[in-house]
């Protein structure tokens, strides 16, 4: 990569970043109501939709949102159990254009690493190395929301990659169906979301369906779920068949100011 198109890169890496922390100050003077929550979640296997950053192995992952009513810095830390390594940080910045009792619509953008373990040789030595792949990408996301507890729309996100060795345009798109609320008893509810998409790696693409399930308890932080990934028809490489069991802790809430 030559220099002009690092500090291309760098400066449009910074312009997110300073975009993110304007816009949360912005919302920090004029909101009154803030949000800080997150997830802390031990994973059997560390998956992907985008088959080329599946880790693969047990992985911890942590998912953080802050901000106020409309802006929302949302990072997303994803670690190898072993070693504890990193495997991906992403740095969402997003922003509800709409949000009413039937329709909900946001955007949003982020810079993201991947980190892969890669074998150089120094000085006639091998040694194993951690290599970031620095990926850029925005999404848009319309909500349907049929009832308190229910919504469906399509997801689109594109995503570049900065190195000419990995991939360097994908395109995702999806239409999901959430069920946020499905009794089963008085203590206990499921959560289900169901999607098919259509992935486009480069030249590559393919067809796939994915569902998450979990089992919750009411006003109790921990729940318990796991994703399945099935290929219909793909010339991506990579497992045509996925899934992983996960322990979620669930933590923070909404704030006012006073």
């Amino acid at each position: 990569m030559n220099q002009i198109y690092k500090n291309r890169l760098f400066g449009v890496v910074v312009s997110i970043f300073v975009f993110c922390s304007t816009t949360f100050a912005q919302s920090s003077d004029t909101a009154t109501v803030r949000f800080f929550n997150g997830t802390a979640t031990l994973s059997s296997k560390g998956l992907s939709t985008f088959p080329n950053l599946t880790l693969g192995k047990p992985a911890a992952l942590f998912d953080l949102s802050l901000g106020g009513e409309k802006f929302r810095f949302e990072p997303t830390l994803r670690f190898a159990l072993e070693g504890f390594k990193p495997w991906s940080f992403i740095f969402w910045c997003r922003y509800e254009i709409v949000n009413n009792q039937r329709f909900l619509l946001k955007i949003g953008a982020h810079p993201a690493y991947s980190f892969k373990s890669i074998t150089v040789v120094q000085n006639g030595v091998s040694k194993d190395i951690m290599r970031a792949q620095l990926y850029l990408a925005g999404e848009l996301t319309p909500v349907f929301k049929v009832g308190k507890n229910t919504s469906f729309g399509p997801y689109y996100i594109y995503a570049h990659g900065t190195e000419k060795d990995i991939v360097q345009n994908s395109n995702f798109v999806s239409f999901r169906v959430n069920f946020s609320n499905i009794r089963l008893g008085e203590k206990y509810f499921m959560r289900l979301m169901a999607q098919s998409y259509y992935l486009k790696l480069d030249e590559t693409d393919g067809f796939y369906v994915n569902t998450t399930v979990s089992l919750n308890r009411r006003n109790f932080p921990f729940s318990v779920s796991s994703t399945v990934n099935k290929a219909i028809e793909t010339t991506i490489p990579g497992d045509d068949f996925l899934w992983n069991v996960n322990l979620i802790w669930s933590f923070g809430g909404t704030y006012k100011k006073l």
